[in-house]
């Protein structure tokens, strides 16, 4: 069982649950940027939480079936059709031999979850299936004509929808300060608490760029190179806050001033560029205490 790209959407990639465990060899995480809603179309169609499904962005995919499948699509919402067929969204959909499955533009949010029933059984990489945009390893982006392997059909049933969290209007952000705080003037800290930012065109699966206050260092020069971690908020020389993603480097120079917990990153996968953004620093720390 296959399925045929007909149509690849701006970037579509394989993506599951990313590679773990590995960020000592210099190898990036990846893996679906909105976990739940890959989690929830896995189980609409009987998968593990972690099959590799395809994750598209803004603009939809469009693929053939060559046999009988079960798919599901969650994420951002989108139109979805079914051999010309208007088809649910959020639910089981079964597809006939020959028939395409489409997935509309987003009409809310950036990134949908189309799932098969037996997984997108591409070869795996350092233990995962997802493609890196950074490193380039696993699988590359969609291109028209690429065959896409199926795997067997799970023995048990898909289960139902779980409720997830729509896309943003206003995107909020915990933030727990450090390891550089230090790194920063009193006043980066007020403008992080009290400023209003905006999620930047230029964000991708490595990093949601933000436009809005600088943030004044106290300390100039440069930092060696030190290890990054999913949602750390590096600043470079222009300033504005870098929130780090699945796709986001194993190592970095510029200063970390806190770590987004990865529990608050799947909404911010779904923040359009434009979404206003807020920071809410957490714990009582001495630079925290001297913004408020």
């Amino acid at each position: 069982m296959e399925l045929v790209v007909e149509r690849p959407g701006p970037l579509t990639t394989v993506q599951d649950q990313g590679r773990r465990g590995v960020a000592h060899l210099g190898v990036p995480r990846a893996g679906a940027l909105d976990g739940p809603a890959l989690a929830a179309a896995n189980r609409l169609v009987g998968n593990p939480p972690g099959a590799a499904a395809l994750e598209t962005t803004l603009g939809g995919v469009a693929l053939r079936a060559s046999a009988p499948l079960l798919v599901a699509v969650t994420g951002a919402p989108a139109p979805v059709r079914v051999g010309g067929r208007p088809a649910a969204w959020g639910a089981a959909v079964a597809v006939g031999a020959g028939e395409l499955v489409e997935i509309g533009a987003a009409t809310h949010g950036v990134r949908s979850y189309l799932a098969v029933a037996g997984g997108i059984a591409v070869p795996e990489v350092f233990g995962s299936r997802s493609a890196d945009l950074l490193s380039g390893l696993g699988p590359s982006p969609l291109r028209t004509g690429d065959r896409l392997p199926v795997g067997p059909p799970p023995p048990a049933p898909g289960g139902e929808l779980v409720p997830l969290p729509g896309p943003p209007a206003e995107l909020f952000l915990p933030l727990r300060p450090g390891p550089r705080a230090d790194w920063f003037t009193p006043a980066a800290f007020t403008a992080l608490a009290r400023g209003r930012y905006r999620i930047s065109p230029a964000s991708n699966r490595i990093a949601l760029r933000t436009e809005g206050p600088a943030l004044p260092r106290a300390r100039t020069g440069e930092l060696p190179s030190e290890g990054m971690v999913l949602g750390a908020v590096q600043v470079p020389p222009d300033g504005h806050p870098v929130i780090f993603l699945a796709d986001h480097p194993t190592t970095g120079g510029y200063p970390v001033i806190g770590v987004v917990p990865a529990a608050a990153l799947p909404l911010a996968a779904q923040a359009r560029p434009g979404t206003p953004l807020r920071f809410t620093l957490l714990g009582r720390t001495d630079v925290q205490r001297r913004a408020r």
